[in-house]
């Protein structure tokens, strides 16, 4: 005797069907995947956009952006771009990342210009 047939006699055809139909509903559910974007601008500061104030920069689609999502007043940012384009990727400080400075030049040095290989990034937390 199959599983299905002693499942059928003991629960009744009606709690099979329910059964069924909470596990298709959860593998439908499992499928569906969040689009995330992320925008990042080096050598951005406080002034360089309408919405933040700025009179001498034109940004429509930033100021629709902020308009319609989250505007950030308060942030920290490294002073080189190679420590924040770090800090985005594992989402800890640039100075416990391992990326302390701007990795121009030896990039087997070992003078804080490589993220360790142990190191968590965002792309391997939403990998499928």
């Amino acid at each position: 005797m199959t599983a299905l047939l002693l499942c059928e006699m003991v629960l009744g055809v009606k709690y099979i069907i329910i059964l069924l139909l909470i596990f298709s509903a959860l593998v439908v559910s499992a499928v569906e995947r969040p689009n995330i974007v992320i925008l990042f601008t080096d050598d951005q500061g406080t002034m360089d956009a309408n919405c933040y104030g700025s009179k001498d920069l034109i940004t429509p689609n930033i100021d629709k952006l902020a308009a319609t999502g989250v505007r950030f007043t308060q942030a920290y940012a490294h002073t080189v771009c190679c420590p924040a384009r770090a800090a985005l990727l594992t989402g800890r400080h640039p100075q416990r990342g391992g990326v302390r400075h701007w990795t121009q030049g030896d990039m087997n040095s070992t003078k804080g210009i490589n993220m360790a290989l142990e190191e968590v990034t965002l792309a391997e937390i939403l990998k499928p």
